[in-house]
């Protein structure tokens, strides 16, 4: 079966790698802070949505049920990009520059919508700690292009 996947797969690029151990380690948070939301958002019975963000949902309704759908779609989607992630990390770190520059796009993005004209008063935790974690995918994407032996 293994076998079979195989050509699925590129060669593993991780030799060709000569960015900071850093980013390393900032794109093994991201896989697991991308995986663990995801598997909330798709197994627990309100997707977090109450649990987690305080929402206030009313699960019994089709409106929180419709809610909790998209938690479940967002998640899966989210589980995917985990998993492409842990790829990366694992097998290909050559592409670690561009992994942590799209998750710094995407956290801007999310960031826009949680904080802009979208986003509402509530803020659940998660907005604050994607404030947080922009500057650092943001400095990591760029010692991840370094090739000075000296910062590993």
């Amino acid at each position: 079966m293994v076998a079979q996947l195989m050509p699925l797969l590129p060669p593993p690029t991780n030799a060709d790698y000569r960015g900071s151990r850093i980013s390393i380690a900032v794109l093994g948070l991201a896989v697991a802070t991308t995986i663990i939301p995801a598997c909330i958002h798709i197994f627990l019975p309100d997707g977090g949505s109450n649990l987690i963000a305080g929402m206030g949902l009313d699960l019994g309704s089709e409106h929180g049920r419709r809610i909790v759908g998209l938690f479940a779609w967002a998640g899966t989607t989210q589980l995917v990009w985990g998993a492409m992630l842990a790829l990366i990390l694992l097998r290909h770190r050559a592409l670690i520059p561009m992994a942590l520059s799209l998750l710094t796009v995407e956290r801007m993005l999310h960031a826009w919508h949680m904080w802009g004209p979208k986003g509402g008063s509530h803020h659940p935790p998660e907005a604050y700690a994607t404030l947080a974690i922009i500057p650092i995918f943001a400095l990591s994407a760029l010692l991840s292009l370094q090739t000075d032996k000296r910062i590993k």
